[in-house]
């Protein structure tokens, strides 16, 4: 693939550029895909099949795939779920059946794309509903799977009783720092707790960023049950950076679930200092709230600012790719730490430029001045700032998006995710001793 719709302005970018095409063309990667074959395997009580792969090199005799539960809370389709989604697309070329157990049934069900008898309702009753954890548990049994994924400290609570009475081992999947993960203090500490009893005996621990790897190594967890596998995505068209040169106006983008730890609320006071200014600005805001209160507080504060024409609302889309295609630049004006935003890693795949906050994650995928620009958290004339700074030069916007382009597809591809996530399943299984279920 070549990337012609590119503005360069020396020499050291043409380089760049020539070495983002050879590492497209050229990547490789260690472990061996799998294909499925379309007959045999059994049905567990889910109703889906526990299929046979056959490898790819060689003649190798068929090996039946090793079937891993993930137990998602499934209510909404953002970053964590977006994760859980392409895991459910990449594992089986590496020689894992994923199954997906969602305990909050809501929206991943239905735009994940995965394939109905992979994906089912477990449905708990409250935070503490234990009861669902001996159904879980007769399920892992009858069906063989091998290994629990959890996904949130919700579904951790439940990975650690169904995996202590099933005698099967399982993992978390630390998606975001749970002491700090929304503005709702009490929820914070509650979740908190939950999540420290319940990892106490899981065999591994996988982080999405080194800031969360260290977090969980201050915390006393052994370093040798602590991952960091970076989130990836898949690769998308890359936008028309060429034909965008001659345009004047300037179309940004908030895509995320709508909840405060987002700093919709900064964006909003950035964007109305910037039309003080007359800039050819406009934002679009894309996604659903958390809740009516606190989508009827941002649309007050909306019509507060008199931003009707330069803001618009246009609600949740399944069709991340899209949405973020026809933007110039992204915006994620966190208030406090992500994860790893897979919005972000999905606007550097399209390579769109990225004006993010200095929160802990986001700097590890996005560099200041180089895919992007970093305000200062909780700050609006700082966000201001760096819009302005971005809306100065095409010609420097359309090179930040060709280093954006690089960073994805040397860093964060979800080919790469998937591969270091079978890895891990690997490893726990190879040294995990099993217990008598109980």
């Amino acid at each position: 693939m070549r990337f012609h719709n590119v503005c360069l302005s020396d020499r050291q970018n043409f380089k760049l550029l020539l070495s983002c095409e050879r590492l497209a063309m050229s990547a490789t990667f260690i472990d061996s895909p799998v294909q499925l074959q379309p007959t045999g395997g059994t049905v567990g009580n889910c109703g889906a099949i526990v299929p046979v792969l056959k490898t790819t090199r060689g003649n190798s005799a068929p090996v039946r795939a090793i079937r891993v539960l993930h137990l998602i809370n499934g209510e909404y389709f953002s970053g964590a779920e977006r994760v859980q989604q392409l895991l459910g697309l990449g594992l089986p070329e590496f020689g894992f059946s994923p199954q997906f157990a969602c305990v909050k049934p809501g929206k991943f069900r239905e735009h994940c794309g995965l394939p109905d008898d992979i994906v089912f309702d477990t449905p708990m009753n409250g935070r503490f509903d234990l009861k669902l954890t001996r159904k879980l548990a007769k399920l892992v049994r009858s069906s063989r799977v091998e290994l629990l994924h959890a996904h949130t400290p919700r579904t951790a609570l439940i990975a650690a009783i169904t995996a202590k009475r099933a005698g099967v081992a399982w993992i978390y999947h630390v998606h975001s720092p749970t002491a700090r993960d929304s503005t709702r203090g009490l929820i914070n500490r509650i979740n908190d707790l939950v999540e420290r009893l319940s990892i106490r005996n899981c065999q591994c621990l996988i982080t999405v960023s080194k800031s969360l790897r260290h977090e969980m190594l201050s915390r006393g967890y052994p370093r040798n049950r602590l991952v960091c596998i970076p989130n990836g995505v898949q690769a998308a068209p890359p936008i028309d950076h060429r034909g965008r040169l001659t345009q004047s106006t300037w179309r940004l983008g908030l895509l995320a679930l709508m909840r405060p730890r987002k700093g919709i609320e900064v964006a909003l006071d950035a964007m109305a200092q910037l039309r003080g200014r007359n800039l050819p600005v406009t934002l679009e805001l894309i996604g659903g709230f958390e809740t009516e209160e606190y989508q009827r507080k941002i649309l007050g504060q909306i019509d507060a600012l008199n931003l009707h024409e330069t803001v618009r609302w246009t609600g949740f889309t399944a069709d991340v790719q899209s949405a973020i295609g026809r933007l110039d630049a992204l915006v994620l004006p966190s208030l406090f730490g992500e994860g790893m935003p897979m919005v972000v890693l999905e606007a550097l795949a399209a390579g769109v430029p990225v004006i993010a906050t200095r929160v802990e994650g986001t700097p590890e995928v996005v560099r200041d001045g180089i895919e992007g620009l970093l305000a200062q958290p909780r700050d609006s004339q700082d966000l201001a700032r760096k819009i302005a700074q971005l809306t100065e030069n095409r010609m420097r916007w359309a090179e930040m998006g060709q280093h954006a382009l690089l960073r994805h597809r040397s860093r964060f591809s979800d080919v790469e995710m998937a591969r270091k996530v079978a890895r891990a399943y690997r490893r726990v299984l190879r040294n995990f001793v099993p217990i008598c279920p109980s």
